[in-house]
């Protein structure tokens, strides 16, 4: 068969419709090199939007062609991306045929004498920009890194995890000491940013610009909440399907505050403050990526059951990038919980055009008085930063306030108080 007949059996695979008024993405990654077999809707390549990554499926059962760009190009929808010819069988890979290395420029600093090895799906090439940072951070072998992601892909949770193991392992034996070659030991590596954390970096210095930002301090007793968790938690596993987290009090407490204190739920239009009677509260999930920002979506009519549901399915669909855009839209509040990663206390960013953002922090227990007496208590520290334009002092305090209430007290959350 001729290249002339090859291209005739090739069928085009094009860069999707990414939703409304999205009209270019990044190519993060692509799944398949040339000469591997895919079947028909198997992920190829993964694109980067202003919000979320969306995986191109295969249109056709062969064998991957060539790639039309590379990691790093942005793409109109409707370009073309590669081409799959159809029922083929995928060839036997060899060192002469080695596009993964020039898809990825991160990896030209790589020794030019690269086995086959390198070309799987665990090389610093194959890698995703933030997962092959974090391995060259941590000095790990990506051969020695069991994937838990999408087809056995190394994650930075995977490296992470590999790297507490490496970091508790017995110290091998002294070797002789030995003078290292001039220019070893500084390194740089340059790594194009993501689209998603261009958008996130053009956002967060809008905010800054924009908004007359201000931070209000709490700290509020955890006691309660632990206790009612603990009490429950299997019972409320069994029947809703879903773990109880702190996420879901602090949620629907938020929504009674916003209630109580309409400015923290509003934004600035022009020169027009628009009030919702509604609570779209976007929560802060992880994603392979970085996080993202998903909205719950009439918050204030759902149960700590519903938030609970809501909040798993997102943090679920961020893990396997199947989030769509249209659900990180809108939100009128937003709650970050930093305390996941061991934050003691920050002061978050709003994210425009909403005009408060709740931070939570994580639970350290700390002597306290209660009643004339020191007590150790689980503590929490919590953070509002608002818009100093829409909100005033009092406004911000006394919502604060209300929602450590309810947190010190859910039985208030049970009966609307």
């Amino acid at each position: 068969m001729d290249r002339a007949e090859e291209m005739e059996m090739a069928t085009e695979v094009l860069v999707p419709v990414l939703g409304e008024s999205i009209s270019e993405a990044t190519l993060g990654e692509w799944l398949k090199q040339p000469g591997d077999a895919v079947a028909v809707d198997e992920p190829i390549a993964s694109l980067e939007t202003d919000k979320v990554s969306v995986e191109v499926p295969s249109p056709v059962a062969g064998v991957m062609g060539e790639h039309a760009v590379k990691v790093g190009d942005t793409v109109q929808v409707g370009a073309l991306l590669a081409t799959v010819d159809a029922g083929g069988a995928a060839p036997a890979k060899t060192e002469a045929a080695a596009p993964a290395v020039t898809a990825a420029p991160a990896a030209a600093s790589a020794p030019a004498a690269a086995s086959a090895a390198d070309e799987s799906s665990d090389s610093p090439a194959a890698l995703s920009p933030s997962v092959r940072r974090a391995v060259l951070e941590h000095g790990l072998d990506p051969a020695t890194i069991k994937g838990t992601g999408k087809d056995g892909r190394i994650t930075k949770e995977d490296v992470a995890a590999a790297a507490a193991n490496k970091s508790s392992a017995p110290a091998p034996a002294a070797a002789p000491a030995a003078a290292a070659p001039a220019g070893s030991a500084r390194k740089e590596e340059r790594v194009k940013m993501t689209r998603l954390r261009q958008t996130i970096a053009k956002r967060l210095k809008e905010a800054q610009n924009t908004a007359a930002m201000l931070t209000t301090f709490n700290d509020v007793d955890m006691t309660a909440v632990i206790e009612a968790r603990a009490k429950y938690k299997d019972l409320f596993e069994k029947k809703h399907g879903v773990r109880l987290g702190f996420m879901g009090f602090f949620v629907k407490a938020a929504t009674m505050a916003l209630k109580d204190i309409p400015s923290v739920n509003a934004s600035i239009e022009g020169d027009e403050i628009v009030y919702h009677d509604y609570a779209d509260i976007s929560v802060a999930v992880s994603a392979p990526n970085g996080l993202v920002v998903p909205v719950i979506r009439d918050a204030q009519d759902l149960t700590v059951a519903g938030i609970e549901k809501t909040i798993g399915d997102f943090g679920k669909r961020a893990k396997d990038g199947t989030l769509k855009m249209d659900e990180m839209k809108g939100g009128t509040f937003t709650i970050s919980n930093g305390g996941v990663f061991g934050s003691l206390m920050s002061t978050p960013i709003i994210n425009p055009p909403q005009s408060a953002v709740l931070g939570l922090h994580r639970i350290e227990e700390r002597p306290v008085v209660v009643d004339g007496q020191i007590v150790i208590r689980p503590m929490m520290y919590l953070a509002l930063s608002y818009d100093h334009r829409i909100i005033d002092g009092r406004e911000a305090v006394t919502f604060l306030v209300a929602l450590k209430n309810a947190i010190q007290d859910p039985t208030r959350i049970l009966i609307d108080l």
